[in-house]
């Protein structure tokens, strides 16, 4: 196994535990963090970064998201992929011209490189993820419009 590997599995091993013991701090092993830059969210959103890429051979950002009731993400994309494991509360995950997902705790999913996609909460829970952008030496996250509120309710509707 290597490195890069097992430090994927470990975080995967630390979210479960975090959702199966229903720690404090937002349901979650990790910190809620600090207000994340609301020109790319719609509603409140924390991120609490956990690794930054300060070494080159990881290629690896790891990080705490927390989401307010409604809040999302705008559509975005990430040249080197990004991996969400949802860790409490309900996760809207939508592809660009796909339906959407709803995902609960222990849940993984993986965007591809340069995929268009959004994430969220449901409208009735706070939700939190352990997000992995990977291969970040390859740029950082492409922002685009925000997810409307239309776009947003019809994952209800499917």
């Amino acid at each position: 196994m290597s490195l890069r590997s097992g430090i994927i599995t470990t975080l995967i091993g630390l979210a479960m535990l975090g959702c199966s013991v229903g720690q404090s701090r937002s349901n979650t092993a990790f910190a809620k963090g600090q207000p994340a830059p609301q020109q790319y969210f719609t509603g409140h959103v924390w991120l609490q970064m956990l690794h930054t890429n300060t070494d080159p051979a990881l290629d690896a950002q790891v990080y705490n998201v927390t989401f307010e009731a409604r809040a999302r993400t705008h559509w975005h994309s990430h040249p080197g992929g990004q991996i969400l494991m949802i860790t409490s509360g309900l996760c809207y995950y939508q592809e660009k011209g796909k339906p959407a997902r709803i995902l609960k705790p222990g849940e993984v999913v993986a965007a591809a490189p340069n995929v268009l996609h959004w994430h969220g909460a449901s409208p009735n829970t706070e939700m939190a993820h352990l997000g992995i952008s990977t291969q970040v030496h390859l740029g950082s996250v492409q922002w685009k419009g925000p997810v409307t509120d239309e776009q947003y309710a019809a994952v209800q509707d499917q």
